[in-house]
């Protein structure tokens, strides 16, 4: 603490046409009461040396054990009568008492704990009223048992006092509209997500933003019990804690802390640890310049792990770093003009409002990325998927073209042979079967659920050909029906659901493609499912014909028809289209009028 006084008398404020405020406490001489004893008539009328004050802001710290007494006089230049307002400059001193000699020097108490409600402005202010070249002396009283002693006292003309106090008043407002939007929009995505890490984060911005309307003042527009007050002051190292609580689970969820089994181990016990020590400071006044501390400590600890994630290439860290850094600044600048070391204001009024705001937005952005993050890798998994999909069906191939090599010599193996092979084949489609379920039943998101059970029944496609192979004598063709009814089967399981199905097979397919056709039923069948019937009332109706070595296979239903329920470049009907072009060689066409008909013809394989 730095306080700059001489024994010079104080000079005289002169006020008269003047378009600016004045900053009071520069042109007055202040005296420090340690005993706290000394009445107001003993400091007016006894023989008290006060002392010429040469700052605009006095920065005290906590300070309990002291007055600060603040005389200053102020003179009216003009030839007529002028009102001037008073303005403390801090709104979280405990309390202030103001002595005017058009009251006969009785007190006017404000301050936070002086249990005066009613208070339309931030700042407490009181009325200075001078008749024409009248000169009048002002006292000032203030302590803080509680909060920090931070000393600013201006006088305003009326009217310019009160533009600035809207404007003032305006600008608070724009920062917690701001807060209240991306905390909702945060809430919103994590609805979306069920991702607790966007529930955490709003319960920082809910946290961060009510410890500011009490820091700011804007608090204490709205309040209708004055006690109320005295419960906020003495809980405020839990005002304080409840943000860098959530935070410290925001950050936990947000860099998965299993990759750091330490670090992990260390804020875990910190986190346990930390709410004994902030009651602490609610059940005694004896630690109160320290109620801060365990605060700014799991804050730093905070920083220390996402620097650390960051340095291991944590691609969420570098936005939670960036808005550590502007969390911090602010944090470092609110604490150190708290104690009394530094004026935050001489940087910007607005400066850690501008901080705040700008560190919720990068915050916001990093999980904004998380979606990213969480789409990429679903689509990494779903991509591994078809490629395993896709190396089984060659291995398949090979290993069917290999054995057919060898079965055209020795015949007498043929069947056992097949049979070992489809029924391997089989069992590792179940196997793969049984991970997807068991990889889906780990999430809750609905998207996700939905693409593991779209692959699920992909595979069980092959899976059902595979069966029906092992099960058949015969190796050249397969039972259509059969197996078109143990596809459709699995989707009416997977998506529970009661829609007729009508069958007019009258041709058998060819083992190279029946899986080709299966996939093709099982797309259609489920895109029809998902999308065609609002009430899940409908038919489906799939037919196979042959004639003349050519295939026609129709799959339709009578649903509210193609354009009203999924657009044309999903991943399902891009691979049906791959499949009759690419694998069957053939053609497909689609009418959508009056439900959904797709037919698709291709010639037998010669």
């Amino acid at each position: 603490m730095i306080l700059l006084i001489t024994s010079m008398h104080a000079s005289i404020i002169e006020v008269g046409n003047e378009t600016t405020s004045f900053d009071v406490l520069e042109n007055s001489s202040i005296y420090i009461d340690h005993t706290r004893s000394l009445g107001f008539n003993e400091i007016k009328n006894g023989n008290i040396q006060f002392n010429q004050n040469n700052t605009k802001r006095l920065l005290l710290g906590y300070s309990p054990d002291f007055d600060l007494w603040v005389k200053f006089t102020v003179k009216n230049t003009t030839d007529a009568k002028i009102s001037r307002l008073l303005e403390y400059n801090n709104p979280m001193t405990t309390n202030i008492f103001f002595y005017s000699p058009d009251e006969n020097f009785s007190p006017q108490t404000s301050g936070i704990l002086s249990g005066n409600l009613g208070q339309k402005s931030i700042n407490p202010i009181f009325k200075i009223n001078l008749e024409a070249h009248e000169e009048k002396t002002y006292f000032v009283k203030v302590y803080s048992e509680v909060t920090t002693l931070i000393v600013d006292l201006k006088l305003w003309k009326t009217n310019q006092f009160y533009e600035a106090e809207i404007d003032h008043q305006k600008k608070l407002a724009l920062f917690f509209g701001a807060m209240i939007a991306l905390a909702l929009y945060n809430l919103s995505l994590y609805f979306f997500t069920r991702d607790k890490s966007y529930l955490y984060y709003v319960a920082y911005m809910i946290g961060i933003s009510f410890h500011h309307t009490v820091y700011t003042g804007f608090f204490h527009i709205f309040q209708l019990d004055a006690r109320l007050n005295e419960f906020i002051i003495k809980a405020a190292a839990i005002i304080v804690g409840i943000p860098a609580f959530a935070l410290a689970l925001f950050t936990n969820s947000m860099l998965e802390m299993n990759r750091y089994p330490k670090l992990k181990k260390l804020l875990h016990y910190y986190l346990i640890l930390f709410p004994f020590t902030l009651l602490i400071f609610v059940f005694t006044n004896e630690f109160n310049q320290f109620r801060n501390l365990f605060s700014v400590v799991l804050l730093l600890l905070l920083l220390f792990i996402t620097v650390y994630a960051a340095l291991k290439k944590d691609s969420q860290a570098k936005f939670i770093l960036f808005g550590w850094f502007l969390f911090i600044v602010a944090g470092i600048a609110m604490y150190l003009s708290s104690i009394g070391w530094f004026d935050i204001y001489k940087l910007s009024h607005y400066f850690i409002e501008i901080l705040v705001v700008l560190e919720a937005i990068v915050f916001s952005i990093a999980l904004a990325y998380r979606i990213k993050q969480l789409q990429l890798e679903k689509d990494s998994v779903h991509q591994k998927l078809l490629e395993q999909q896709k190396n089984e069906q060659v291995k398949l191939e090979y290993e069917v073209l290999k054995k057919t090599e060898d079965l055209q010599e020795v015949l007498a193996t043929k069947q056992l042979l097949l049979n070992e092979l489809n029924h391997r084949v089989k069992n590792n489609m179940q196997t793969i079967l049984s991970l997807i379920r068991m990889q889906s039943d780990e999430f809750d998101n609905t998207k996700l659920q939905d693409a593991f059970t779209t692959i699920q029944n992909r595979v069980s496609t092959m899976s059902h050909l595979h069966e029906l192979l092992y099960k058949e004598e015969l190796f050249s063709d397969v039972n259509a029906f059969q197996y078109f009814h143990s596809i459709v089967e699995d989707i009416q399981e997977s998506y529970e659901m009661i829609v007729e199905i009508n069958y007019q097979i009258h041709a058998s397919l060819e083992i190279d493609q029946a899986i080709y056709c299966g996939l093709i039923v099982n797309e259609l069948v489920t895109n029809a499912c998902k999308y065609a019937f609002k009430d899940d009332i409908g038919t489906i109706s799939i037919s196979l014909d042959e004639k003349d070595n050519v295939y026609s296979l129709i799959v339709s239903d009578n649903g509210i028809g193609y354009d009203q329920c999924r657009t044309t470049n999903s991943l399902g009907l891009e691979l049906v289209e791959s499949l009759v072009y690419g694998q069957l060689k053939g053609k497909i066409s689609t009418d959508s009028h009056n439900g959904v008909r797709v037919e698709v013809v291709w010639s037998k394989l010669e």
